[in-house]
């Protein structure tokens, strides 16, 4: 996002263009990836799809309301592809850090969606202290080669680049001596090995990474600075999750309903009339409402290139929502909620909600992150005490 827009931009103009161009262009969801992919190419060559950015890189240079006016214009016609300034991880913290070769190569692609992207930041023997990553990567030649371990990765056997966080110098603290990388995956000594979840999917894999080969512009901000990148690419994730349970809501009753979900689940259990559960769904729908007001915020307070702390709200209250939502579904379907089959679509769904939702509470930080994060940089409490942040990593002691 710029400071300054290249120029002002009539409000009313702006929409009736956007609304001309949709005219023209969106004949109702594309069908398939080629489809989508075709539909993204076409947002992003006409600039619809990074206002904020600036015009050198498919953007308009246009301050937050008026991308905003894009945004909603897209989808009041449930047109995607708009607001990608916002929700594109991997685009965002590109164009924030990365050399000028590797953006020149795949800032646009990423907006096309012609990329695919995992991340490689957790490790077995980390846990939550992210800072505590033991992958290695030693520079030799034209790059670095890359050693270690990395787990819960999502779609890394797609993956053609992983977001990499990696040690570079062992003689420092362990926040200054990490490096930020992309790395590309479709290459020898990079093992992928699937990890069957408890919802029976396998979203996530460890990845086992030996003698990996990385070009040097592939490094995203300076060599030992990666811990500032990843706070951007947190940020950005955290955001987007953020969003999920409002996208979720949404995307769970038909186009013509009006009523929340629950409420019409409550409905039809003829539950309606219980105050404790009356007192229960207004809790959840209050969740909602406040992480609208909290994303609202975080985003306005979010620069290209920078973070914000209030992410971290959006990100607990989204888990929060979910864990919600999972057990009051569970409620109003009572002992039918033990079915499961085909034949039980309401249980079933039930079910992999309440499964599911604990995903939610560790991808992208866990709750108990996210809550120390928002007691010292929101609330300004003070920090937790970190008995091997000033050493160096070398001699921190491990299990």
């Amino acid at each position: 996002m710029t400071d300054t827009a290249t120029a002002s931009v009539s409000h009313e103009a702006l929409r009736q263009e956007v609304r001309d161009w949709l005219k023209a262009n969106w004949t109702g969801p594309p069908v398939g990836r080629g489809a989508h992919d075709a539909w993204l190419a076409k947002v992003v060559d006409a600039r619809w799809a990074v206002p904020r950015w600036p015009v050198e890189w498919m953007g308009r240079a246009l301050r937050d309301t008026e991308a905003r006016i894009i945004e909603r214009e897209f989808a009041a016609v449930h047109a995607p592809g708009s607001g990608q300034d916002r929700t594109n991880l991997w685009a965002n913290t590109l164009l924030a850090a990365g050399t000028a070769a590797l953006k020149a190569k795949l800032v646009i692609p990423l907006l096309k969606n012609q990329v695919n992207m995992c991340l490689l930041y957790s490790e077995p023997c980390a846990g939550s202290d992210l800072a505590g990553i033991r992958t290695r990567a030693e520079r030799q030649g034209a790059g670095f080669v890359v050693n270690g371990q990395k787990v819960w990765t999502s779609y890394a056997a797609a993956a053609d680049y992983g977001m990499l966080i990696a040690r570079t110098d062992w003689d420092v603290p362990k926040h200054r001596g990490i490096s930020f990388f992309f790395c590309p995956m479709k290459q020898p000594g990079v093992e992928v090995r699937p990890l069957r979840q408890i919802t029976g999917d396998s979203h996530f894999n460890e990845v086992f990474l030996t003698d990996v080969f990385v070009p040097a512009e592939n490094l995203l901000g300076e060599l030992g600075e990666g811990w500032r990148v990843l706070q951007t690419a947190l940020a950005y994730e955290r955001s987007l999750m953020g969003e999920i349970a409002a996208r979720s809501a949404r995307s769970s009753a038909p186009e013509s309903a009006t009523e929340e979900p629950l409420i019409a689940l409550a409905r039809e259990a003829g539950a309606l009339g219980d105050p404790l559960l009356r007192q229960e769904l207004a809790k959840v729908i209050a969740y909602k409402k406040i992480n609208a007001m909290n994303m609202a915020r975080a985003k306005a307070d979010l620069v290209q290139g920078g973070s914000s702390p209030i992410m971290s709200l959006g990100k607990l209250a989204m888990s929060r929502i979910l864990h919600e939502e999972a057990r009051l579904w569970t409620a109003l379907l009572g002992a039918g909620s033990l079915l499961h089959g085909e034949n039980h679509p309401r249980a079933d769904d039930a079910n992999f909600l309440t499964l599911n939702a604990y995903f939610t509470s560790i991808g992208g930080g866990t709750d108990q992150i996210q809550r120390n994060i928002i007691g010292e940089r929101v609330l300004g409490l003070p920090k937790e005490p970190e008995i091997d942040r000033d050493i160096p990593f070398r001699q921190v002691r491990s299990g």
